[in-house]
């Protein structure tokens, strides 16, 4: 069973999930923060390959993606960066990239030095499912999980074809628009949960939008498998670049925090 998968195992446990654009503010920063997701108890850490223009992401990631890119960062970074959080845990690592990224550097390469390096799962955030079938077949050839996204607007049909080829857990966006800290878990992202369930036996990982303990509670109740969180951790780490070790100690709170809240509900 890959490491994504043992995550999962336990029936009726809510996995946290937390995000990090690779590379940001620097590569050693980079790795620090890491560490103090994976200390805080993140049971699989999404690392943003940082690009461009990302489409998916608003201005908190967008801004960590750009000062990634300032400093350097490239996938040989990201590749190495892996390769040292390998040293340190057992983590499953979840790559979210857009596609541009791997048909630059070649889909067999990037896959291979993925895997290499110690990826277990990628997403590729602008790829169609319909347009898919040569890189799910690398990944597969490489064992790693190919990761799709499904939205609010996605139909029972499409559902349907998306979770075929999926692997690992299915991103279910819980809000429409781009990435951003929101106010509340809307009750259309329950409703896209269950309804998605009716179609997949896979695990089902809710994200966009998802900042707060009592978010996390509501999703975990709700009966998802996984709660994904980005632009509330990209946000304590820009409001601490210059104190690094503040910032550490914060991550790690506020993943305690959430693990705690997704605890408490998975009781109810």
């Amino acid at each position: 069973m890959s490491r994504i998968g043992k995550v999962f195992e336990r029936p009726g446990t809510t996995a946290f999930i937390g995000f990090t654009v690779a590379g940001d503010p620097n590569e050693a920063t980079s790795l620090r923060i890491a560490k103090a997701l994976i200390d805080g108890g993140t049971d699989i850490l999404e690392l943003g390959v940082p690009f461009s223009d990302p489409v998916a992401d608003g201005p908190t990631i967008q801004r960590a993606d750009d000062r990634a890119l300032a400093a350097g960062t490239t996938p040989d970074t990201i590749f190495r960066l892996v390769k040292e959080i390998r040293v340190y845990s057992d983590v499953p690592i979840v790559f979210l990239t857009y596609y541009n990224i791997v048909h630059k550097r070649g889909i067999e390469r990037f896959y291979r030095e993925a895997r290499e390096a110690g990826v277990d799962g990628i997403l590729v955030a602008d790829m169609p499912v319909e347009e898919s079938g040569e890189v799910t077949a690398v990944a597969t050839r490489y064992e790693i999980d190919p990761i799709f996204l499904i939205t609010r607007t996605t139909s029972d049909e499409r559902i349907r074809k998306i979770a075929a080829p999926a692997r690992g857990y299915l991103y279910l966006v819980s809000v429409l628009g781009v990435t951003g800290v929101r106010s509340e878990v809307s009750s259309e992202a329950i409703d896209l949960l269950l309804r998605v369930r009716r179609h997949t036996n896979l695990p089902l990982a809710l994200g966009f939008g998802i900042s707060t303990p009592a978010h996390a509670a509501t999703c975990a109740a709700a009966g998802a498998d996984g709660v994904i969180v980005g632009s509330a951790i990209v946000e304590i780490i820009g409001q601490h670049l210059d104190v690094p070790v503040l910032m550490e100690q914060n991550l790690k709170d506020y993943v305690v925090q959430m693990k705690q809240a997704i605890i408490a509900a998975e009781r109810i």
